[in-house]
């Protein structure tokens, strides 16, 4: 008898949808890819290409992918404002989840139009923001709407894809650190920095991606959380940001440079930096500092060992996007997924935690718009006090 494989589908065949595709039809072998969906033409005939071939049937309407016969997983890659609901309705249908991150932007920006704005919290009085209107944040509950589906589903692996945790080195890191050879971790600083895209991608982009904290620092947010613990408490959060290359992004009150600080209770903080403009590539790196010692990973970066020495000095070369930099943490993360759903086993990250990550970006989103500091109790209610 062959061995069982996981009946899965892709959902979006967009950057990330493709790659997600193609690490299950040929780089998970306990997998099957059996069915894709996107409603965007061009996918569909990049996908006519590399994935029907091989077996794949596509489909332009995501509930009808969700009928395919003995289907058991969906990867959802779409964009982020559909993540939830997507995910919700493939529990619904009975099948495991795996879900690009963040599960949702969780926080909807109203813009209001109002003559009389005094009662409303104003943007950050910078040259960036002082001629854009008011914003209201409105939290909405999508993230959590997961988990409670989640949880009437117990047979079900659903989990969020923060694809350091599936990192070689960021597994080392947190092995070192659990194991007290730094003391206790006491300052995270993490940076997400992407290469400077000239096209304008990130500014349409940014419509519904929930912000540069949401979108890019999610990654840092989730690592502060693994290091720290899940049951760390956030005491405050601020940020300030700018925009230095592509200033469309105002329009969407985002930023391309962002700086954000959380506090969290019982003597820990973590500073977070996030670039859309690095010039020589992509540069994620992340140090732990504890109180006898400090791990840094990927502090100096380098796409391979090949080092060249020219007459303007010894150089090597970076990887030039997030992708190059992580593609094997993606391909373990999609193995282990398909190991979870077909052994039983427990996913190796909680989704509480991946709906607190959205929580604390959308609140660093709201401190760099709002230009305020926000707080919170030891229970992680938000403290609102009085300013001038």
């Amino acid at each position: 008898m062959p061995p069982r494989k996981l009946k899965i589908a892709c959902a979006g065949l967009g950057r990330m949808g493709a790659r997600h595709a193609l690490h299950f039809l040929n780089r998970t072998p306990r997998a099957e890819l059996v069915a894709a969906f996107t409603p965007d033409e061009s996918e569909i005939q990049w996908a006519k290409q590399h994935l029907e071939p091989s077996g794949v049937t596509l489909y332009t309407d995501y509930d009808e992918m969700l009928k395919h016969p003995q289907l058991q997983a969906v990867v959802i890659a779409t964009v982020t404002t559909v993540h939830a609901e997507q995910a919700i309705k493939a529990m619904e249908a009975n099948l495991h989840v795996l879900c690009e991150k963040p599960l949702s932007t969780s926080v909807e920006v109203v813009r209001m139009l109002a003559t009389n704005s005094s009662s409303l919290a104003s943007p950050c009085e910078t040259p960036e923001w002082k001629n854009t209107p008011p914003l209201i944040y409105l939290y909405t509950p999508q993230s959590q709407s997961v988990v409670d589906t989640a949880k009437k589903h117990p047979h079900l692996k659903v989990m969020c894809g923060f694809s350091r945790r599936f990192d070689a080195s960021y597994r080392d890191a947190w092995e070192r650190m659990d194991s007290g050879s730094i003391g206790r971790p006491s300052i995270i600083r993490s940076q997400t920095c992407d290469k400077l895209d000239p096209s304008g991608f990130f500014v349409e982009y940014a419509r519904f991606s929930g912000g540069i904290f949401v979108d890019c620092n999610i990654h840092d947010i989730d690592l502060a959380l693994w290091y720290f613990g899940a049951d760390s408490v956030v005491k405050s959060v601020s940020a300030v940001g700018i925009t230095a290359v592509q200033p469309a992004l105002r329009k969407y009150h985002d930023v391309d440079n962002g700086v954000g600080v959380v506090e969290f209770w019982g003597g820990k903080v973590a500073y977070f930096y996030s670039s859309r403009m690095m010039a020589a590539g992509q540069h994620d790196m992340t140090e732990i500092i504890g109180t006898e010692g400090k791990i840094s990973v990927n502090a100096n970066p380098q796409g391979t060992l090949v080092e060249m020495s020219e007459k303007g000095g010894v150089r090597r070369e970076i990887p030039q996007d997030y992708y190059g930099r992580f593609e094997q943490a993606f391909v373990t993360e999609a193995n282990e997924f398909t190991a979870c759903c077909l052994d039983g086993t427990k996913v190796p990250l909680k989704l509480s935690g991946a709906v607190q990550a959205v929580r604390i970006g959308c609140a660093l989103q709201e401190a760099l718009n709002r230009g305020v500091k926000i707080d919170f109790d030891e229970n992680g209610k938000r403290v609102e006090r009085a300013r001038l």
